[in-house]
């Protein structure tokens, strides 16, 4: 009788433990939480070689919005936002990194989805990115309105693009009826619209606000994006504690006490200035 009750209760454990798996780890362990906290610092993965999110500057220093963010976070955890060591890698080591543990969490561009979805859990975007469209600042034409306008007349006017099968798409939600000529890379469709071959360019929108921050004797962002996308930090799904962490202090960044740090980093970047949050009713609801 006595081993048929063991037996149960060992069924029930299992049972329990299949369903609420994380649970029983947390009552077992540390929260990634705790184990930070007790570590003393924060370890992120990013990038290094995409402006301007995540790049090594010219005194060799890793700057960029998702190092903002990075540090946005460090501070929340210790109250100094340089308590943050950073593991650099590719697009593609993003989510093994983060399932070895190698890293607490990424951040590095990493647009949401469902697939994604599967095997990592997502923080609350903290970024919605599109393809924007950028322009020469002392081209043919002087703003987006008289491109379109131009079309509209019969004109050719040429975007160009970066190889994708469904860029032809893009350009033509960004400025309709205008002619998409598609390049190997990135350097080739900025250097088609330099030389007078493109009148402006489909780029990230987060790219047409950089360069036309950094060079406006140049460039000229038209403001004009399509195919929004959200970027969200990644983390391992099996701690709630430390996703509800991470979601609380980003949601406090962009809408919160900490507003000011989100906000400067995002005029930093982007030459952007946001609004301040407003009184009341609380602005993620908008």
């Amino acid at each position: 009788m006595m081993k048929k009750r063991i037996f149960i209760l060992v069924c029930a454990i299992l049972i329990v433990a299949v369903f609420c798996g994380c649970s029983i780890a947390a009552v077992g362990g540390k929260s990634k939480l705790q184990q930070i906290l007790d570590r003393g610092y924060l370890i992120a993965g990013t990038g290094s070689g995409n402006v301007p999110w995540h790049f090594v500057d010219e005194t060799g220093e890793l700057v960029g919005f998702d190092i903002e963010m990075a540090r946005i976070l460090a501070d929340a955890l210790f109250g100094d936002p340089s308590k943050v060591e950073f593991v650099e890698g590719s697009s593609d080591s993003r989510i093994p990194n983060l399932l070895t543990d190698k890293v607490d969490i990424v951040i590095q561009f990493m647009t949401i989805t469902g697939a994604r979805a599967q095997q990592v859990a997502f923080s609350i975007p903290y970024y919605t990115e599109g393809a924007g469209l950028l322009m020469p600042a002392n081209g043919k034409y002087k703003n987006y309105d008289e491109m379109a306008e131009a079309v509209a007349r019969g004109e050719k006017v040429v975007v160009s693009a970066l190889q994708n099968v469904y860029i032809d798409d893009y350009v033509q939600k960004l400025l309709p009826g205008a002619v998409c000529e598609q390049y190997e890379s990135v350097a080739l469709i900025y250097q088609a619209m330099d030389s007078g071959r493109a009148d402006a360019t489909c780029t990230d929108a987060s790219s047409a606000m950089w360069m036309a921050k950094t060079q406006p004797d140049k460039y000229k962002n038209t403001g004009v994006a399509a195919v929004p996308q959200g970027y969200g930090a990644a983390m391992r799904q099996d701690d709630q504690i430390w996703i509800n962490f991470v979601n609380t202090v980003f949601l406090d960044a962009m809408t919160g006490t900490t507003y000011e740090l989100y906000h400067n980093a995002y005029e930093k970047w982007f030459g952007e200035k946001l609004e301040s949050p407003k009184m009341g009713r609380p602005s993620y609801y908008d």
